[in-house]
């Protein structure tokens, strides 16, 4: 693509940002040199290339996942956020206790962007001071664990034996006899001479349970703040089939969860905007991630899903200064 090329896709997408309706040539002769009859043929250039199309009720283009993702990593200028008082959004954390804080966040940042806003928890504690299996059913089990700190986790374990209750106690006492006060990652290293000593079914179940016990999808859970705002956006009152698609993921969070933690462990804001991303499967939608810590030290992310067509260089600093100010909320109390 060309200078002129790239200058007209920005036009495009930026006037569909801000009026929502399709772009025509006559629109955008008006901001070029150039006669309606070359932004046409620019503008079929465009189509061919994936970047733009035309929707059926109207000759004006609008931009597509590829178009938009072109005009974020390529063509976009980011400004720092700006406050009319710098000190309104640090005041917002002041004197929030760190179980408050995350909600905080996302509210903050929902507020702020008027889109769902939603975070990534801290993993829990991995080290466990006790642990039990309790026998539901038929090759179905319910593992409880107890942190150091009194924090009780359930998991359900399906494992392909099994087991009598007998053997059920067995194993839980050979954890907490000799693996008390560990992580489940030690407990892998050390257990593994160990489990060719023991019965088949038992080491069975005690590889389940730390399996279970190290699985960070069930260690996490997400905060979400102003989903129903998406109500309120045009773009998906409009199409209800959309929305039940949006709300349904809030609902199963399974893959928001998976969204969000490729990003905890990565530095720097991640735009992931739908149909071009398998993360989210949604074409009109798009999610805003960035980071946060404790001390320097990553430990869940913060977000935004909002529709594709919203103003991105307002929302990625906000979600860069909210998860920012998150972190130094976390790390000094």
């Amino acid at each position: 693509m060309d200078d002129r090329a790239n200058a007209l896709l920005k036009a495009l997408i930026e006037r569909y940002i801000d009026d929502g309706q399709p772009v025509g040539s006559r629109t955008l002769s008006k901001l070029f040199e150039l006669s309606p009859a070359t932004i046409r043929n620019v503008m079929a250039d465009l189509e061919d290339l994936g970047l733009i199309h035309s929707p059926h009720t109207s000759a004006g283009r609008i931009p597509t996942p590829r178009g938009y993702r072109l005009f974020v990593d390529n063509l976009l200028v980011i400004k720092p956020y700006e406050l009319e008082e710098p000190s309104e959004l640090h005041e917002v954390f002041s004197n929030t206790a760190p179980s408050k804080a995350l909600s905080v966040a996302a509210s903050l940042v929902s507020n702020l962007t008027q889109f769902a806003g939603v975070v990534l928890t801290p993993k829990r504690s991995q080290v466990f001071r006790q642990i039990e299996f309790i026998r539901l059913s038929q090759r179905r089990i319910l593992l409880i664990i107890v942190t150091p700190d009194g924090d009780v986790q359930n998991r359900i374990l399906s494992p392909v034996h099994d087991y009598t209750e007998a053997q059920l106690i067995e194993a839980a006492n050979y954890f907490n006899h000799n693996f008390a006060g560990k992580s489940f990652e030690q407990v892998r290293e050390q257990i593994g001479a160990e489990l060719n000593q023991l019965k088949e079914e038992i080491s069975s179940l005690m590889q389940a349970a730390v399996d279970a016990g190290n699985d960070d999808d069930q260690e996490s859970s997400v905060v979400i703040s102003g989903e129903r705002r998406l109500l309120e956006i045009k773009d998906f009152a409009a199409d209800m089939d959309r929305l039940r698609k949006m709300f349904s993921l809030f609902e199963q969070k399974t893959d928001l969860m998976q969204l969000l933690d490729v990003t905890d462990r990565s530095q720097g804001v991640k735009i992931y905007i739908g149909g071009d991303s398998r993360l989210v499967p949604m074409e009109d939608v798009s999610v805003i991630t960035a980071p946060y810590g404790v001390d320097g030290q990553i430990v869940g992310t913060l977000g935004v899903i909002g529709p594709s067509r919203m103003s991105y260089n307002r929302v990625i600093p906000i979600v860069d200064l909210t998860a920012r100010l998150l972190s130094n909320a976390l790390s000094h109390q």
